[in-house]
């Protein structure tokens, strides 16, 4: 029975899963991957070293498997969108990866929405550009850096990179292309669109578009010494990381909104035809002809990460010596907040927001009877409300009628009821281990012929998810919660900026790199 290796990079780690052709994950390795914070808003990584730690962990998953490397019909890669990875003329990295998380160019987006660009943007491109989209920091690079800029051989984002280290082979897939450059309505580059941010001389660096599942290179002989792979094997573009996560939990298609709860709020739905809006990204789907419209936030799960480790880390380090899970530590705590009434209300701003780079976190309704398990609920509870500021959005343009999600919290059924109360929609959380890395192997196993197409996954759906109801009277509860979380943070706009302000440049804490 041949198998098949997904690829799956985010923000801090870096994994290796093989799975046979029914789905089922055989080996999982990870390895970690230090962001580098040279100053405040450069989140940065090392881009041989992020090679190296993900061909340590393709090793590690084929040794683990019990199956033999040659078994391993066809290879695909997955990862953060957005950022920027470039590599020179000799196709050597040109200084560090730019994740996702990088906000230096929050002030050339800003320049943007002021100037008209970002209205031109969103209607030739179908998404406004934000401070980490690949235009706004090649443009930061071109102001800020301009020998850097003279040497960009190639525009590459985070998979892209990782399939050159395995085949040579330079490009990108159809989903990753259509971040900045490409034409909403033909799905394609145009000539028009890199002036329009005052990047003409890069028509030539940006990588040939291919379909997620086309074959488009063989591992080397070099990757193959690297990662245990066979030499030859197949590897096929992949695409990028919310695509593959929605793909892979059953929450790919129209009239389904596919929620991931991770580091990003992310909320998306697919299209037959291209609909512009600002509040979501109008994005290319897995073929021309479908679009995947993505409104998206960096504020979601990683705000209740941040919460245990920094008020909960004596608890989290003793659980972790123990062999016991920090969640099943404060689930008692949440569960007994959530069953009295509590003013207390969470904004999840910690590192991003949908209402740009100057919102930050906070707590209101905050009284000296409060304790960490009101905290946490409200935590979850405004990580989902962001979620539905999304999720309202696309139901404008789209009219989804049932949610799919996944991302670590989705696991803990209290948290997936708080979901399914705050949209107001039925949610159905799959039992996928390892969704975005499931659904790029989807696309290798489809380029290699095992499957119809990525959207034929071998698996029962239906059997592998459970699906939680709105209850009325908590959903009534939550909607007055919401509406006031809304009105607050409304409120709060020309208040950011100057709390913002409270910190100079010189102020502000520069982080050392990991």
């Amino acid at each position: 029975m041949p198998c098949l290796l997904g690829i799956d990079n985010g923000l801090t780690v870096t994994k290796a899963v093989v799975f046979d052709e029914t789905g089922t994950p055989l080996a999982v390795a990870r390895r970690r991957v230090p962001q580098i914070i040279p100053r405040a808003r450069h989140i940065e990584r090392d881009m041989n070293g992020l090679w190296r730690a993900t061909a340590e962990a393709i090793s590690e998953a084929i040794a683990l498997s019990g199956r033999s490397a040659s078994d391993i019909a066809a290879v695909a890669a997955t990862a953060h969108g957005d950022g920027l990875y470039l590599v020179d003329f000799e196709r050597k990295p040109l200084g560090h990866g730019m994740l996702s998380l990088d906000s230096r160019a929050g002030d050339m987006a800003a320049a943007w929405e002021k100037d008209g660009t970002s209205a031109a943007a969103l209607s030739r491109t179908g998404q406004v550009p934000h401070a980490s989209a690949p235009s706004a920091l090649l443009a930061w690079i071109r102001d800020h850096e301009p020998e850097r800029f003279a040497r960009i051989g190639h525009v590459l984002a985070c998979k892209d990179w990782l399939r050159f280290c395995l085949t040579g082979t330079i490009g990108t897939d159809l989903t990753e292309a259509s971040t900045s450059f490409t034409d909403v309505k033909n799905q394609n580059y145009s000539a028009d669109i890199l002036p329009l941010f005052g990047l003409n001389a890069l028509h030539a660096a940006l990588p040939p578009i291919a379909r997620p599942d086309e074959i488009v290179g063989k591992v080397t002989a070099e990757a193959a010494a690297l990662t245990g792979l066979v030499a030859g094997t197949p590897v096929v573009a992949g695409l990028h990381d919310v695509t593959a996560s929605a793909l892979g939990s059953g929450g790919y298609g129209e009239g389904v909104v596919a929620i991931v709860a991770g580091t990003y709020s992310i909320n998306e739905t697919v299209s037959a035809s291209p609909k512009v809006d600002a509040r979501w990204f109008c994005r290319n789907g897995l073929r021309t002809g479908e679009w995947n419209n993505m409104s998206i936030s960096p504020a979601s799960a990683a705000n209740y990460d941040w919460f245990l480790d920094k008020l909960c880390g004596i608890e989290r380090r003793s659980a972790d010596a123990e062999g016991r899970s920090i969640h099943a530590v404060v689930a008692p705590e949440i569960e007994a907040a959530l069953a009295r009434p509590s003013t207390l209300l969470f904004h999840p701003y910690l590192f991003g927001s949908p209402h740009g780079p100057l919102a930050s976190a906070g707590f209101l309704g905050l009284r000296g009877w409060h304790d960490r398990g009101d905290m946490l609920r409200a935590v979850i509870e405004g990580i989902a409300f962001n979620h539905r500021v999304h999720v309202d959005a696309l139901r404008e343009g789209f009219d989804p009628h049932e949610a799919r999600l996944t991302g670590g919290i989705s696991r803990n059924p209290v948290f997936a009821q708080i979901f399914a109360d705050a949209l107001g929609l039925p949610v159905t959380v799959t039992e996928t281990e390892e969704a975005a890395a499931w659904g790029v192997a989807l696309c290798a196993g489809t380029g290699v012929g095992l499957f119809a197409s990525p959207r034929h996954d071998p698996r029962d759906l239906a059997g592998l998810g459970r699906t939680y109801e709105p209850h009325a009277d908590r959903s009534a509860k939550l909607e007055e919660r919401y509406r006031l979380h809304c009105d607050i943070a409304q409120s709060l706009a020309p208040l950011w900026p100057r709390i913002e302000a409270l910190a100079t440049e010189n102020d502000l804490r520069t982080a050392p790199a990991e």
